[in-house]
Order: C-alpha cells, then structure tokens, then sequence
C-alpha cells in the first residue's frame, strides 16, 4: 500500500510540473535577467553607442526608403511621412526602441520638435543652401532622450521624392533615443 501512495504522489507531483510552459519561458526569463542587470556605463560609452547605433540605423533605413520610393513613386510623400509604414524601419524601431523620422524645411519652424532640433535643422539647412558639407549630430535633449541626426546627401532622390517641394534639396534623418532602452540593450561585456 506504501508503494502504490509514494508512486501516485510521484505520478501527481511530475504531473503537476509543467515541463513544456518553464522551457518555453526560460529564453524570456533569461532576457529579462539580462536586462534588469545593473550596468555601469560612461557617457562617452553612451554617445559612442548611439553614435554607432545611429549611423547603421540610418544606413539600413535609407536604403530600405530609398527602395520603397522607387517601386512605390507615388506613394513616396505617404512613406516618408509615415516611415513605420516602410517594414525594415518599423522593425528597427522595434529592435532598437527609438523613433526614426524624416525631417525636411518646413520641420525647422516645427513647434513639436525641441529648440535645440530645431536650431540644428536651421544649420543643416544653411549648409544644404550653401553646398557646404554637414556631418553627423547627437544632442541631448534631456535626461532622457537623445537625438541623433545624419543630413541626406544633396543629390538624394530621397530628398527630392519626399520634399520636392522645397527651394532646397533637403532632408535629415531623424533617430529619437531613449537612455533606458539603449543602456537596457548595452551587452556590458561588448563596453569592456
């Protein structure tokens, strides 16, 4: 009678375990450890970082609207206002967890955007009209949320596609950071 009792417990304790769900949340719970870790990272490792992050952000994502511009035509003033709807870019806004937008002229006056941007903008602006070469800008907008900005290349058809309109051939990417999602994204080994 022991026996029979010991082995139905047994039986009623592996039962019990769900094998399937524990490793099946096992990736994820490994993330999230990984991700609550406590991480200590410089500010020059920061920018260095979004620096880096933001450079292969805008490369991906020109390309990937330059590509939908040109098989799409005319839907491209649609796509460059609504970058999301380009899915590479959706899904690199995703992946890193920032916001990446497509800036033109008229943005320089844009009262959503912070006056540090848009005084940037003002300047890209003046060397696009100039001819005068622009390089890339991170600012800190606040102590939260940085911004890295890359200006097109004058002879862009991005730029004449999505603000043709304007007297100046003229466009600048746009990448919104949030410090808690880069520094949660960081692989502190990578740093050291």
């Amino acid at each position: 009678m022991k026996q029979s009792s010991g082995t139905f417990l047994l039986l009623v304790f592996l039962l019990g375990c769900n094998v399937e769900n524990r490793v099946g949340n096992s990736k994820e719970l490994v993330q999230e450890m990984k991700d609550s870790q406590i991480k200590r990272i410089t500010n020059a490792q920061l920018i260095s970082l979004i620096d880096e992050w933001g450079k292969q952000i805008v490369k991906v994502s020109q390309k990937a609207l330059g590509e939908a511009v040109s098989k799409q035509p005319g839907n491209a003033s649609r796509l460059c206002q609504n970058l999301d709807q380009v899915p590479l870019i959706g899904a690199l806004e995703q992946e890193y967890g920032v916001d990446i937008s497509l800036l033109g002229l008229a943005d320089v006056s844009n009262p959503a955007l912070e006056a540090k941007e848009r005084e940037l903008l003002e300047a890209y602006a003046y060397n696009a009209g100039s001819t005068l070469p622009a390089s890339d800008n991170i600012q800190k907008l606040n102590d939260t949320l940085y911004v890295y900005n890359a200006s097109l290349p004058l002879d862009s058809p991005i730029a004449t596609e999505c603000f043709g309109e304007q007297k100046v051939p003229f466009a600048v990417w746009r990448v919104l950071f949030d410090k808690k999602e880069v520094v949660r994204k960081i692989d502190v080994k990578r740093l050291k």
